[in-house]
């Protein structure tokens, strides 16, 4: 399903690699970059990348047909993004989130998002409150044809966008941030099939919201993330070589 894919914006600071052919700076190169970032994205939020997993750069650039300076410039865009780890003389892996980091993550949204919903309930209008309806529907659509990976993002942009429309931005940056740490962990420790947030958790938010209940929708949320940090299954499983090949069939 692509009608609710988010879509990824190459940033303006991005440069295009060298494609297989050696041309770089074309439209084609811009393209496949994101084509190869997306693959190696979904493939960790969708379980067939494991957390500690090794990326070689000969293997990918061979799978994905373009240099290794080009899967460098990939891994170096996942690694700002938190997804990807890159040790000295060690190369790339899949990150692995800690238990404790883990916890700290959904402390701080507990705090941070509960205390957003008192703000939000008394300046939220009509429209907005129909925009969230219109987001926790895409994600529920997504998560009921198999889009894991498609769910959780809208998942984040639903939490977001929750922050954005309190009105205080310092703290609608630091819930983004964490959403993205939480997509993360959520992605490499929680169950295949049970990722993420409840079908019908985001509409009864939007209910209590309307209701003008803050008092209640701050519980709600509090409940919400505890929910979801109850789902994961943190474990220490070792480094584990995947077979990059069988992964990244569809793009040979």
């Amino acid at each position: 399903m692509t009608s609710h894919r988010p879509t990824s914006q190459p940033d303006s600071t991005d440069q295009p690699f060298a494609s297989a052919s050696g041309k770089a700076g074309s439209g084609k190169g811009v393209q496949r970059q994101d084509e190869i970032y997306r693959a190696i994205s979904d493939a960790v939020i969708e379980h067939r990348l494991k957390p500690g997993a090794r990326l070689r750069e000969d293997a990918l650039a061979e799978v994905f047909g373009i240099s290794r300076t080009g899967i460098r410039k990939v891994l170096q865009r996942l690694a700002l993004e938190q997804l990807v780890t890159l040790t000295p003389g060690k190369g790339a892996s899949v990150t692995r989130p800690s238990a404790e980091e883990a916890r700290e993550v959904f402390e701080a949204r507990r705090l941070v998002e509960s205390g957003l919903l008192a703000m939000l309930t008394r300046r939220i209008t009509a429209d907005e409150l129909k925009e969230l309806r219109a987001l926790a529907g895409e994600e529920q659509q997504a998560l009921q044809e198999h889009e894991q990976s498609v769910a959780i993002k809208l998942s984040a942009a639903f939490h977001n966008r929750l922050a954005a429309l309190a009105g205080n931005q310092t703290l609608a940056r630091f819930v983004d941030q964490l959403c993205s740490r939480s997509s993360l962990i959520l992605a490499v420790y929680g169950h295949a099939g049970n990722l993420g947030c409840e079908c019908s958790d985001h509409n009864q938010l939007v209910d209590l919201l309307q209701a003008g209940e803050s008092e209640q929708a701050a519980i709600f949320m509090c409940r919400h993330l505890d929910s979801i940090e109850a789902s994961l299954s943190i474990d220490d499983a070792p480094e584990e070589a995947p077979d990059l090949r069988d992964i990244f069939s569809a793009y040979q």
